[in-house]
């Protein structure tokens, strides 16, 4: 495809879908080419913004000769029933977190992918930030030493209205979990990338502030690490108004925090130690709206990479084995809170 721009179909012209519409037009060698979505006004309006074809049906990306990227931005739980044709169809594929909302669904995406000799990018944007990655960096280089602990934390607010606002929402079979599958999957993904594979976790998962849906608010699990490190993660949709997100990572020779994507202690020993309050415009991050604070930046620099590795031959920072990790400490975390028990990993 040298010479030629990458030609992307989106599915899903929801909450999330417009910023990958924006990712995709600051690429140049990126154009969105058409928008699918089955509440017709909504595509029409997105497509109407960014200058390209819209339609109500899906399937007929499959059809067109001016996709080579199916890009799919709907409620979790229908993602690998979009994403498998896709790849039948020749094409590659970019869906959002999570991959899917069960292991068997998630495999069945990475085996269309090998069969059909295609690539897939799941979206994890937070790994694309400077912070995130100079903590990556930190640990490969050996800076932390032993790593003895880590964490994620969301603390995080949502109304219930934004429940209330799409049948989907709050709901196992298109959520496919509350406060962890849907918001704190991002920090769960950057723990594992920065911690490596979890051994066993025993979790609380309980729904305790609002009303109307079958998932969690409000989660807490403990971490074991097959590195024999501990951690914790944290997170919840109930926390008015709103606070902040992040990693904790604790090595034998010195820590990080990065709080919303800014670094808030650095701290090793024999070297000045860097420690800050979070910056106050952050708060709002994780405030009512799914998308407060939100930018495309991030988004677009995974865009990048996933090109890339399509012209280089290679595979992106997060294709669906990585994308698919993520997916199964959650798991295990629900399983551990329904039986009251640690659960060990993988699931079996």
């Amino acid at each position: 495809m040298e010479g030629r721009k990458f030609r992307f179909g989106l599915v899903g012209a929801g909450v999330i879908g417009p910023f990958h519409a924006e990712a995709i037009r600051d690429i140049p060698e990126a154009e969105l080419t058409v928008v699918a979505d089955t509440v017709p006004e909504r595509a029409r309006k997105l497509a109407e913004q960014f200058g390209c074809d819209w339609t109500d049906d899906w399937r007929s990306l499959l059809e067109r000769e001016d996709v080579d990227i199916v890009d799919i931005c709907t409620p979790s739980g229908l993602h690998g029933e979009i994403a498998v044709p896709a790849l039948e169809a020749g094409k590659h594929v970019v869906v959002e977190k999570p991959l899917e909302i069960t292991l068997e669904k998630c495999d069945k995406i990475i085996e269309a992918a090998r069969r059909n000799d295609r690539k897939v990018c799941v979206i994890f944007q937070s790994r694309f930030r400077p912070a995130y990655q100079k903590v990556k960096r930190a640990i490969e280089e050996g800076k932390f030493g032993r790593l003895v602990f880590g964490a994620a934390y969301v603390e995080w607010y949502r109304s219930q209205e934004y429940y209330d606002s799409g049948d989907w929402r709050g709901t196992w079979a298109l959520d496919g979990g509350g406060a962890l599958m849907n918001q704190s999957i991002h920090y769960v993904d950057l723990l594992q990338w920065m911690m490596g594979p979890v051994d066993t976790v025993f979790a609380f998962c309980e729904t305790l502030a609002h009303v109307r849906i079958e998932v969690e608010d409000v989660a807490v699990a403990a971490l074991k690490f097959k590195s024999g490190a501990l951690g914790y993660i944290f997170g919840t949709t109930a926390m008015y108004p709103g606070l902040s997100a992040g990693i904790k990572v604790v090595g034998e020779n010195g820590t990080a925090v990065v709080d919303d994507g800014e670094i808030v202690v650095w701290a090793f020993k024999g070297e000045e130690e860097e420690v800050k309050k979070p910056s106050e415009e952050k708060v709002a991050v994780g405030a009512a709206s799914a998308t407060a604070g939100m930018t495309s930046e991030w988004h677009r620099r995974q865009l990048e990479d996933f090109i890339l590795a399509l012209k280089e031959g290679r595979e992106p920072m997060v294709n669906a084995e990585e994308g698919r990790k993520s997916v199964e400490i959650i798991l295990a975390i629900y399983e551990s809170a329904r039986r009251g028990e640690p659960v060990k990993l993988p699931l079996k």
